[in-house]
This record gives C-alpha cells, structure tokens and sequence, in this order.
C-alpha cells in the first residue's frame, strides 16, 4: 500500500497519511512540508497561518517547514535555506532505511541541482521520513554529502504547535540552559525561570538541550511531548503583537494561538565528509495533562518508552 496522493485546486499534489484511530497527516511536495497534524477527534495539532502563502517562491508559513543549509539568517543564503520553497519528489529508495510498505509513512528527497549550486556549492541528498501512528508523528531527516569535498550546514524542523492562548503556554525541559538571544544581538544568556511563559515577543536558541522538551497547553490540557535526537538546540520563538504585524504572510492575531518550538543544530554545524550521512529524528507525541498545582510531573510527561 501507499500513502494516498491527491492534487489541490491548482494542480499541487498532497500526500495524505492516516492510521486505524482516525488521525491524519498532510504533506506537500513543495517543501517537503508537513501542513496539517490531526488527532483522532479530528482536532488539528498544527498552526497554518490565516495569511500563508502556497505558491513558489514563498516559504508556507505554519505546518512543519525544513530549515537547510541554513537557519535565519545565519549566511550568504535566503532566510532558513532553500530547501523549504523547493520541489520535492517521492523516495523510491530511501537506504538504508528499510522500505516503509504501510500507508501511514511517506519518504521524500531533495536533491541538489545546478542552480541550487550557484548559490551553495555543495552537492547533496536531503531525505526525510513523515511516520504517522496513534498519537504521534515521527520525522526522520538525513542529509548525504554526494560532493568530493566537505561541507557543513545548519538544519531545524520549524514546528509550529496550535495552541489555545500563547499566554496560558508553557515549555518546560530548557530551565537552567544557556540560550542566544536573538532580540539581544544574539547574546548570550542564562535560563532562569522554571519553565518558559510567554508575555512578549521570544526568539531564542537554547543550546546543548535534552532529547525531551514538553510543551503544555494549560487551556486545552493537552501537551505535546517532542524527543529529538542528532539536534543539540531547540528555538523557541512567537513574534507577539508588533513583529505579527510586520509579517505580510501572518495574520495580525495569529501569534496568540502559535507557538514555535524547533528542533535544530546551529551553535555547532554539522560536518560531513565526501558521502558521509548525518541522520536525526523527531518524534512528537500529544498527552492529556490535567493538574491543580500548575506544575506536572516531568517525569510523566516526559516519560517515553
């Protein structure tokens, strides 16, 4: 079996993954981008933008978009690299992964091109693996160094969470950590609350995180549980009020039911050698969370097998 395929209005093909308790998946070619996440009550787990724009050249502003070969503005690229605003193709091939015979995982690849080598030199293959099962959508990047040379690169999958009230949010798993502050020039700081609340615009690299970050929406009690591996940082950012309305593609109130929380490697670039592979993995997870005290027990929310 394969994932179901389907073309939008204006012909753009959309991948559909689904599994037995009803939840599902939506990804596009253009970008290689998950745009919707819906649990079995047919709640969607994702934030899209009221304003996103889905043609070419323009980067879709919610969902999951890849950052590569660059986060930000971090070098000579486009904002996040280019591999979010191009055209991805189906994996028939995906090694050394096993083939993924089921309906509820799909594998893309990006290859480089020769205008893709004019403004980044380095030639690669950039696969990634969408798994869906109860209660989880899974996200298996690699990048292969095709070159005779050595490159090295920066990667984030951008997720945005759809919350209920950013202000009723929190992000427990960074207290302690040290972060850049990318509203401070990229200063550099110490985490001091206990956990991550939300009363202003926030950009931030938090550096050298767990595998596990928890994300708790105290309205919705629901919170999602984010495992990541071969990603050192995470970037927490909500652009609040006045940057919302400096962004044409994000509607003025968008940012109070928005909340991104990345899986990413920036301090450190990755460093691949002639047709070396680097590999990472996010697996994200939604639980209830019900409590009186305001605080959870970490040690269930975070409790994976």
């Amino acid at each position: 079996m394969s994932p179901n395929m389907i073309r939008d209005s204006d012909g753009s093909p959309r991948i559909v993954l689904s599994e037995p308790t009803g939840s599902t998946a939506e990804v596009l070619l253009y970008g290689g981008q998950v745009v919707s996440w819906k649990n079995e009550r047919r709640e969607e787990l994702l934030f899209m933008s009221s304003k996103a724009v889905r043609k070419p050249p323009k980067a879709i502003r919610g969902g999951m978009p890849v950052c590569f070969p660059q986060f930000a503005n971090c070098g000579s690229l486009e904002q996040h690299g280019f591999a979010r605003n191009k055209l991805w193709s189906l994996d028939d091939c995906p090694e050394p992964l096993p083939p993924a015979n089921n309906p509820s995982t799909v594998d893309l690849v990006l290859k480089s091109t020769e205008e893709d080598l004019k403004t980044w030199p380095h030639r690669f293959e950039l696969r990634l693996r969408i798994s869906l099962s109860a209660g989880k959508l899974t996200l298996i990047p690699r990048v292969r160094n095709t070159d005779s040379k050595a490159f090295s690169f920066m990667f984030a999958l951008r997720n945005y969470f759809s919350v209920s009230d950013i202000s009723e949010v929190r992000v427990e798993g960074l207290e302690t950590l040290d972060y850049f502050d990318n509203l401070l020039r990229k200063e550099r700081y110490t985490e001091q609350a206990d956990a991550i609340s939300f009363d202003g615009e926030i950009d931030r690299v938090y550096l050298s995180t767990p595998t596990k970050i928890a994300i708790i929406d105290h309205e919705k009690k629901r919170t999602f549980e984010m495992r990541k591996e071969g990603m050192l940082d995470a970037v927490v950012w909500n652009p609040w009020d006045k940057k919302a309305k400096t962004l044409p593609d994000l509607g003025n109130e968008d940012y109070k039911t928005m909340l991104c929380v990345d899986s990413a490697a920036i301090e450190s670039p990755i460093v691949l050698k002639p047709f070396e592979e680097w590999k990472g993995r996010q697996e994200i997870c939604t639980v209830s969370s019900s409590y009186c005290s305001g605080q959870l027990d970490m040690r269930k929310v975070l409790g994976f097998r």
